[in-house]
């Protein structure tokens, strides 16, 4: 006990007795002293005293649909650290194959007298779901928050990214590079940011190149698996109708696509151009490192946060949906079109566009 208080002493800068008196409790000690202590004891990895420790404010329920696309860790751990800074306890329950559903998962959460519920990329976002499981939530009294995905059945917020101005950002760079024949890489259709991302790809292609919405959406569009196999398939369908470039919904998606053009003898991007969505970690590092729009996760997982912590002070934000803009983040995996080498690759004008 001498050398952990001698330990404590000398890196708080104060002496032993002072370390004892902060440890056991007692009166006479400043608070930044006092502060000091207790950072010295976290630094030195020791146990603070049961009656030293910060009050816990309560669990957090945070339910994703599975771990292995590298974009949910990064949007939990934004919003577990946000939450441990306002002294709640996050509680990660993730969906698996064959595993527990959502509603199971709720269920268990709300048996544990969680705060409140955090759901990303949920039923909420499916459109052919019960939206009444939701309802019966808050009629439990139990807050909660909706992260990806949007039902104007729900009475809650929803933190979204804007699908619609991904896919102009995607677009808008490949065309200003003259790709004319561009494909998109998605998931089932059933789902909101999917439907989103199909409006704003259509849109965009109308615009810059003069398509026709039915046939942007019959001849360009490519429903899948959220994968790397799935975005494989679909980008072989793609590049089969002659496109010279893929968007894909997922930077999964988008290893899939590369692995698809390589697998045609195309290479990545003197080939075929690949864009991905998320801009999840260590994306910048794959071969060639990828270009894709980026979803802006700090700014949605604290922003998820703040609003729950809201609901459950007392003062819920109104039935609204609180939508971020991405980023497009220019890489190896985009080139001018072929036949097209010698044209500028300008283009992103007044658009959000990064090089790295």
């Amino acid at each position: 006990m001498t050398t952990r208080l001698a330990d404590i002493a000398v890196q708080a800068g104060v002496s032993e007795a002072t370390v004892s008196r902060v440890l056991n409790g007692k009166p006479g000690v400043a608070a930044t002293t006092r502060q000091s202590v207790l950072a010295a004891l976290d630094v030195l990895g020791y146990e603070r005293p049961v009656r030293l420790r910060q009050r816990s404010e309560g669990l957090v329920g945070l339910i994703t649909p599975e771990l292995e696309n590298p974009i949910f860790p990064a949007l939990a751990q934004v919003i577990g650290q946000a939450l441990t800074r306002q002294g709640y306890t996050p509680v990660l329950a993730t969906q698996t194959p064959g595993g527990s559903t959502e509603d199971e998962l709720t269920e268990m959460l709300v048996d544990r007298g969680v705060a409140g519920i955090i759901f990303v990329s949920g039923l909420h976002a499916d459109t052919s779901a019960d939206m009444q499981r939701y309802e019966q939530l808050r009629a439990q009294g139990v807050p909660y928050v909706l992260v990806d995905g949007f039902s104007p059945k729900v009475q809650a917020p929803f933190i979204s990214p804007d699908d619609r101005a991904a896919m102009t950002l995607a677009v808008t760079h490949l065309v200003s590079l003259g790709h004319t024949r561009i494909g998109l890489a998605l998931g089932p259709k059933r789902f909101v940011p999917v439907q989103r991302k199909i409006e704003g790809f259509v849109r965009t292609m109308q615009d810059l190149l003069g398509l026709a919405a039915a046939t942007v959406e019959a001849d360009l569009v490519q429903h899948s698996l959220y994968t790397l196999e799935g975005g494989q398939a679909a980008a072989t369908a793609l590049i089969d109708r002659d496109c010279t470039a893929v968007v894909c919904a997922s930077d999964m998606m988008a290893l899939g696509a590369i692995r698809a053009a390589r697998q045609r003898g195309l290479e990545v991007p003197r080939g075929v151009s690949v864009v991905g969505f998320d801009d999840s970690p260590l994306i910048a590092f794959t071969d060639p490192p990828l270009t894709t729009v980026r979803k802006p996760v700090p700014a949605m997982g604290q922003a998820a946060v703040r609003t729950l912590l809201e609901e459950i002070g007392g003062t819920p934000a109104p039935h609204s949906e609180f939508v971020f803009m991405p980023e497009l983040v220019v890489r190896g995996s985009t080139a001018s079109a072929p036949g097209e080498r010698g044209r500028s690759q300008g283009g992103e004008t007044g658009l959000s566009a990064v090089r790295r």
